[in-house]
């Protein structure tokens, strides 16, 4: 049995920068893990199934589960051919999966799971596949999944498959929160309400450049002065309880609070942990009776 630690990640910043002609969005964002994990644990069988149990109720447990597909498709590329090592067949899986990271968050739970799957059975593979093709099958899975395997913060463009490593971050503590409600990423971007007018384009551009131009001359990065998302409007529009979570937040902390990904949880950052952890037991307290899920973590650097 193989135990592995599966992160979140959030989008300090998150800009949509063209809408493409196959309908997706193509984008620009700065991504980085947390130190939020699910818990994985994967082994080997004999029976030559591929078998997924979850203690979250809205996780399924078939052939739907991301996790799932990850297996499945790890071992047809194992056994297509070249990957494939002598005679040898291979067997089935069993995949258990802890979540803490909350569902359908913007935190890229399963994304992550799918991604720590496939380097899970690479490495009870003897590594057959190197990092670059294993990248290549993970976005097969998702355009997200590959970011999990890079291992490092990451400038993500395109769909989010493009990345470019990105270390040199100041540290922060980060102030998470779940609003106790889900947000679909198809819907959310379906009601998107930016016009790519010239104008905003130029401005995207210009954000975009000074940012890079930081990156490529300092030592360290101050990612609090970028937070951004270009998707937020429209999950507050569809999920009224996304805005009232970020109205409160900002009103009880006197900070910029910022959403995560599609959504649907927001994030605020801390230089000094004493007020973080005063913020986060104050925010804990104040949302005790309700759904809403509160997480004090840092980066994975």
């Amino acid at each position: 049995m193989l135990k592995v630690f599966s992160p979140a990640k959030i989008n300090c910043f998150l800009y949509v920068t063209e809408k493409r002609d196959d309908g997706y969005h193509d984008l620009a964002s700065l991504m980085t893990c947390l130190e939020l994990y699910d818990e994985i644990e994967i082994k080997e069988t004999l029976n030559e199934k591929i078998e997924v149990f979850c203690d979250h109720p809205d996780v399924p447990e078939d052939e739907s589960n991301i996790a799932f597909k990850a297996a499945s498709l790890f071992y047809k590329k194992l056994n297509s051919g070249k990957a494939r090592r002598g005679n040898r067949r291979n067997s089935g899986v069993l995949i258990k999966i802890k979540k803490r990271i909350p569902v359908g968050a913007g935190l890229g739970g399963g994304s992550s799971n799918a991604a720590s799957v496939l380097m899970a059975l690479n490495s009870l593979n003897e590594n057959v596949f190197p990092k670059s093709q294993l990248m290549d099958i993970a976005l097969l899975l998702g355009a997200d999944v590959p970011f999990f395997i890079f291992g490092s913060p990451a400038f993500a463009r395109g769909v989010g498959e493009k990345l470019e490593k990105c270390s040199a971050l100041l540290p922060y503590y980060i102030l998470l929160c779940y609003p106790g409600v889900s947000a679909s990423t198809g819907k959310v971007f379906k009601n998107i309400d930016i016009k790519l007018t010239e104008k905003r384009k130029l401005d995207i551009h210009i954000r975009l450049n000074n940012w890079l131009d930081i990156w490529n001359k300092s030592k360290s990065i101050d990612v609090a002065k970028y937070i951004h998302n270009d998707l937020e409007n429209a999950a507050c529009k569809l999920y009224s309880d996304i805005l009232h979570t970020k109205e409160e937040m900002e009103f009880v902390l006197s900070k910029k609070v910022c959403m995560t990904g599609s959504g649907s949880s927001l994030f605020a950052f801390f230089v000094d942990y004493g007020k973080a952890k005063k913020a986060y037991s104050l925010l804990l307290e104040r949302w005790d009776e309700s759904l809403k899920e509160v997480f004090l973590t840092s980066f994975k650097i």
